[in-house]
């Protein structure tokens, strides 16, 4: 087989830089192709498929962070881009970063470190190539944990539902795992090799709704939206209830032609998929109060199940644990800790009111925060907060933990950054090693966090 020779865009105005990059990285072997503008490189982007792009920030007509915005926007798995410029600042280079770039080149190019950058980003671009692919893979084998009656019974269900393609409605409350025994209609179903698109409705906002789910023209170009992306598979949409009145309507038509029109499109597309929803509030009662319609209701809800809260099987709480620390040892490379029996009795015991959303999150936490291979009652007990009854109250739980997501990872990363930097006496370089985080992104990290050197 032959090997993968990488493909890298070099998008630049300046002739003589755009001639020099392209030299010096096709004597290292690589395949260039280069552009001296914006359209030029959107042009190439598409055609090329490159594995790397080096770009510009200024250009005479769409300045490089605008584009990169741009193809943010459109893939969800964009290709490493590094920056450049002749008029270089932090706050650039911050931005850039910010919106996904992987790091800022600034001219007059270093040829040194032009080269080591590249190598760095097409060896993280595999990586991140083949997680995708480990993660798509994991979650596609993934099958309902559990050998009780309660899980058993639903399984047999899905898998008879799985040989029609009546449209299943799933209820039950946060954390069930409604999503994960969707995708176990669909892997049975004969739309199993095409694509399983899952989206939170409530995560949609009402002025991108119709976009997101009919795609869009404009200018030529086709933009699609779910329905597209999900063509010859499945469509779930979690929690269904959250969805606007418009888009309702929108989809209600849909449905009932099979066939709709893009935002800003004039010809009629069809699609061949099969949608199923999933709600954790009464629908029938967000019918009778004007909020849902009923059309759309009865036609989203040609079968429906009812997916147990894990409290009513917590035979299948040692399972769902020993799975779960698995899960996160291959895909998270975590190191291996195994529950005591004290501690599984106790789980067994528990209430879950977050159902195995919350039990999955406390096996990550566990094995992130804790040390050595026994997690033992204390330390599952310190992790849940003091139980007295069936009441859980949090004083033992670190503070931050009751902020939202951004500022309490920014509190674990100061935290643990700190730690290790003293650990290794306060030399950078000792940490960058101790953490596994290249120097010019750890400084970048420290000064965000504001930890003095």
């Amino acid at each position: 087989m032959t090997a993968h020779i990488p493909r890298i865009l070099v998008v630049d105005d300046e002739p003589d830089i755009r001639r020099l990059v392209c030299e010096i990285l096709e004597d290292e072997g690589y395949q260039v192709a280069t552009a001296e503008n914006a359209g030029a490189a959107r042009e190439l982007k598409k055609s090329k498929a490159p594995d790397l792009i080096l770009l510009d920030i200024w250009m005479p007509d769409t300045d490089g962070i605008t584009l990169l915005k741009e193809w943010v926007a459109e893939e969800t798995l964009l290709c490493p881009v590094v920056m450049m410029s002749g008029h270089g600042s932090v706050e650039a280079a911050v931005e850039a970063t910010r919106l996904g770039a992987y790091d800022f080149l600034e001219k007059p190019l270093s040829l040194a470190k032009l080269l080591l950058i590249v190598e760095r980003a097409l060896e993280a671009s595999s990586l991140q190539i083949e997680n995708a692919g480990l993660k798509q893979q994991l979650a596609a084998d993934i099958d309902p944990v559990g050998k009780s009656a309660t899980v058993a019974r639903i399984k047999d269900q899905l898998k008879r539902l799985a040989q029609h393609d009546a449209r299943v409605l799933f209820i039950g409350e946060a954390g069930v795992g409604k999503e994960m025994y969707a995708r176990y209609l669909h892997n049975n179903s004969a739309h199993r090799d095409g694509p399983f698109v899952d989206v939170a409705v409530g995560s949609i906002s009402p002025e991108n709704s119709a976009v997101e789910f009919f795609g869009k023209e404009d200018g030529g170009k086709v933009y699609p939206g779910l329905l597209e992306r999900a063509h010859k598979g499945t469509l779930f949409l979690g929690e269904i209830g959250g969805m606007d009145k418009e888009t309702q309507l929108r989809l209600l038509g849909a449905l009932e032609s099979s066939s709709f029109l893009r935002v800003g499109g004039g010809e009629t597309v069809r699609v061949d998929v099969r949608i199923v929803t999933s709600t954790r509030i009464a629908l029938d009662e967000e019918v009778r109060a004007g909020r849902f319609r009923q059309e759309l209701y009865y036609l989203l809800n040609e079968v429906s199940l009812d997916i147990q809260p894990l409290r009513e099987h917590s035979e299948d709480v040692p399972a769902l644990l020993s799975f779960y620390v698995d899960y996160f040892v291959s895909q998270d490379r975590l190191p291996f800790r195994r529950f005591s029996m004290a501690a599984q009795n106790f789980l067994r015991n528990y209430s879950w009111r977050g159902n195995v959303r919350e039990l999955k999150n406390l096996v990550q936490r566990l094995m992130i925060l804790g040390v050595g291979e026994d997690i033992e009652l204390d330390e599952v007990k310190a992790a849940l907060g003091s139980v007295i009854g069936d009441a859980v109250t949090s004083h033992s739980v670190p503070e931050f933990y009751n902020l939202p997501l951004k500022e309490a990872r920014d509190h674990f990363e100061k935290a643990y950054l700190e730690y290790h930097f003293e650990r290794t006496g306060g030399s950078v370089a000792k940490l960058s090693a101790a953490v596994g985080m290249e120097r010019t992104h750890l400084y970048r990290k420290l000064h965000s966090l504001n930890i003095k050197l």
